[in-house]
């Protein structure tokens, strides 16, 4: 034809042509395929493994799963047809198992759950930045995370992959991880969806919750991501929700997702979270991982005989994931390995630990310590004093470039410092067996630091919420002989703390990774000052928690079903939410967090005080640096609702972090709008179906913590 300037293998192979939209190319593409690549399509190709018979009750065993299936991660390619093999690798605390043998290695960032308590957009950009650079240049394709779960119990195994136990927090940082990893040609994959808030007996419980408290806490990170990020793509839970599979929650994976906020990703499975094929793939899910366990061509092809599958529908599945693949180059992108700027990331890394860590507690003012100190003992358990502390293990666990081990890292410090303080390290036993050797050494040094914590795994709850090997004697027997004892926590969940008045400090650095020896450092002698706010509440015992005495709630109790039935029977009481409504008074509040300076809040202003409900509010405060060094503070805005929406007594709507040099004083502004994703003035409404506003008056808080919230205003809504 006169004036037809198409390529001829466009002309062969539509799907090429990137003048049409990724949708049209996909369908394009799904059109010329057989049966058999289109099944070949539905899953994964590393070999079948059964899960069912390996037993990872513990750290130790999930690594030795983890090295079994540490094999390619990917959908074999189809080269007559120009697919791509689709490399998968998963998160979401840095780039962890990817496509290859052995996974390539990168940077170790710290946990998710520290990440949150930046409280910072800013820093989880930064986040997401590394991870989605670094997915790219291995060049794989998908990103498993970020994990937008709550905290729900405080010993679940896989809280630090999640960001925290507020929805609102959780959503704002994992929308900005989102981005920033589909900015590189990536896709992103929040998880788990929805309620996989523990560990324990993921692959058979059932969760029993009620529309409101599902609408209003665990979804509400999902919606954000969905509409705020323009996310990609979704990976599906272990568990049951209201007694069906999440794999197969046609409500949860269709009409919420799909009709209700209007989402255009894919949803793929957890690995070996497949149930089914025509109930899954009718439900809405569209990709099966790690292998074909079910969506394999004997299972497909009966399905669509005995006409309990469509091809259509088998075609939609399809159509939704290329389209993402075209939406991101990812057809017309070579693979092409390179090699992760180890030296510049690590830079990041530590820049964002050193924003993260949370001063807990800081009597006499022991922290920072002075470069001019004479001599310092570390103490502790390997895990924590030996080595960098990278944290999460199992699936997620990043191989890293490089570590920088707590020792090492003081030295470096002390060096730029110019000090020349004496360093000595005791390793206790992990049956204290040597704690008498500890006492001593910490009875003739000027400061004594101990490093205490834990590392959680996937696949295993914590048995409660102690730290492992007896730390707490530890840190109560060594702490009573020095009064200048600082307290480390490395962990990824928050922790009992039964000796916490024997130590004046205590400062929560997280599972760091890669740069823990550095970070810890910079923040035990003042180089940076903590900024960090715990995205979770830190109980002082666990009777004080919603689970004691109360099995259904977790860990389940089997009612006739055959499986763990779990009950959130404290509804939209979870968290901080809980102690509030329940009067009881945490340890450390969610949202606390001190500084090496002092803070004050001043001269609310709230407008304005009369509205219809669908006008923003504007919050308008003066936070000022009242002491001597530079630092930042958060001001966290807290919500009262009306008495007739029956809300627990506070919810967080927003935050903004502020850095300040000493003396300085500045007017900061923060906007609730209820039209926002995380619906702030709104309470889900059973009968409408949807989010509603809710007439009457609604007290603003704004202050430091949940619990220090010293400023406050009225605002009715007519």
């Amino acid at each position: 034809m006169a004036g037809d300037t198409t390529a001829p293998a466009e002309l062969d192979r539509p799907w090429t042509n990137t003048s049409l939209s990724p949708q049209e190319r996909a369908r394009e593409l799904v059109a010329a395929m057989t049966l058999e690549q289109k099944i070949a399509q539905l899953h994964g190709a590393m070999d079948t493994i059964d899960i069912y018979s390996m037993k990872a009750d513990t750290a130790e065993g999930m690594e030795q799963l983890a090295a079994q299936i540490r094999v390619e991660r990917h959908v074999a390619a189809i080269e007559e047809l120009g697919i791509p093999r689709f490399r998968i690798t998963n998160g979401p605390v840095g780039v962890g198992m990817g496509d290859g043998t052995p996974s390539p290695p990168a940077t170790a960032l710290p946990m998710t759950i520290g990440l949150a308590a930046g409280f910072d957009p800013a820093l989880a950009r930064e986040y997401g930045t590394v991870i989605g650079s670094e997915t790219a240049t291995l060049g794989q394709h998908v990103l498993e995370g970020p994990g937008v779960c709550l905290h729900r119990t405080p010993i679940s195994g896989r809280n630090f992959e999640y960001f925290s136990e507020d929805p609102y927090l959780s959503g704002v940082m994992g929308v900005e991880v989102a981005r920033a990893i589909q900015e590189h040609g990536v896709i992103a994959m929040a998880k788990h969806y929805v309620c996989n808030d523990q560990e324990y007996e993921r692959f058979r419980a059932d969760v029993e919750v009620d529309e409101r408290t599902l609408r209003e806490l665990y979804l509400l990170p999902f919606e954000m991501l969905v509409k705020d990020a323009d996310l990609a793509a979704i990976m599906s839970a272990y568990n049951r929700v209201r007694g069906t599979y999440a794999t197969e929650h046609r409500y949860l994976l269709h009409t919420v997702l799909r009709e209700e906020w209007g989402w255009q990703g894919y949803v793929q499975s957890d690995f070996w979270s497949c149930r089914s094929a025509a109930p899954a793939v009718n439900a809405g899910l569209d990709h099966e991982m790690p292998d074909a366990k079910w969506l394999n061509e004997d299972n497909v092809k009966a399905a669509l005989a005995d006409t309990s599958l469509e091809i259509e529908t088998v075609d939609r599945a399809l159509v939704r994931r290329y389209t993402q693949m075209f939406r991101f180059g990812q057809f017309d992108r070579p693979y092409d390995p390179g090699e992760i700027d180890a030296e510049g990331h690590g830079a990041i890394s530590r820049r964002i630990g050193e924003q993260i860590a949370v001063l807990l507690k800081n009597d006499g003012a022991v922290l920072p310590l002075e470069p001019g100190v004479q001599s310092v003992v570390v103490i502790g358990q390997a895990t924590y004093v030996d080595e960098a502390c990278l944290g999460g293990g199992g699936s997620s666990k990043v191989d890293p470039l490089y570590t920088v081990r707590p020792m090492d890292g003081l030295r470096d410090v002390l060096q730029t410092l110019g000090s020349s303080a004496d360093l000595r390290e005791v390793t206790v036993a992990d049956d204290l067996s040597n704690l008498a050797e500890a006492q001593a050494a910490a009875a003739t040094a000027d400061v004594v630091v101990i490093m205490a914590g834990l590392v959680a795994t996937e696949g295993a709850d914590q048995p409660d919420a102690h730290m492992l090997n007896d730390q707490d004697r530890m840190i109560a027997e060594v702490g009573q002989v020095n009064v200048r004892t600082v307290v480390v926590l490395k962990d990824g969940n928050p922790v009992l703390m039964p000796w916490i008045d024997a130590v004046p400090a205590v400062l929560e650095a997280w599972n760091q990774g890669a740069e823990d020896g550095h970070v810890v450092a910079d923040l035990l002698f003042g180089v940076v000052n903590p900024a960090g706010k715990l995205p979770t509440t830190y109980p002082r015992s666990w009777a004080d928690t919603p689970f004691a005495g109360h099995p259904e709630r977790y860990p389940g109790t089997d009612e006739g079903a055959g499986y763990p039935v779990l009950r959130y029977s404290e509804g939209r009481q979870m968290g901080y939410r809980w102690y509030q409504a329940q009067g009881i008074t945490p340890l450390f509040p969610f949202g606390h967090g001190l500084s090496y300076t002092t803070f004050e809040l001043s001269d609310l202003a709230v407008s304005p005080e009369r509205t219809d409900g669908a006008a923003p509010l504007t919050v308008q405060l003066t936070v000022a640096n009242t002491g001597d060094v530079a630092g930042a503070e958060v001001a966290q805005v807290y919500l009262e609702l009306p008495e007739a929406a029956q809300q627990p007594p506070k919810r967080l709507v927003g935050f903004c972090k502020i850095w300040l040099e000493p003396g300085a004083a500045e007017r900061i502004s923060v906007t609730i709008d209820p039209a926002a994703t995380n619906h702030p003035l709104s309470v889900w409404d059973d009968g409408a179906h949807d989010f509603v506003v809710l007439p009457g008056e609604y007290t603003v808080f704004v202050g430091s913590s949940s619990e220090d919230t010293p400023l406050s205003a009225t605002v009715t809504i007519d």
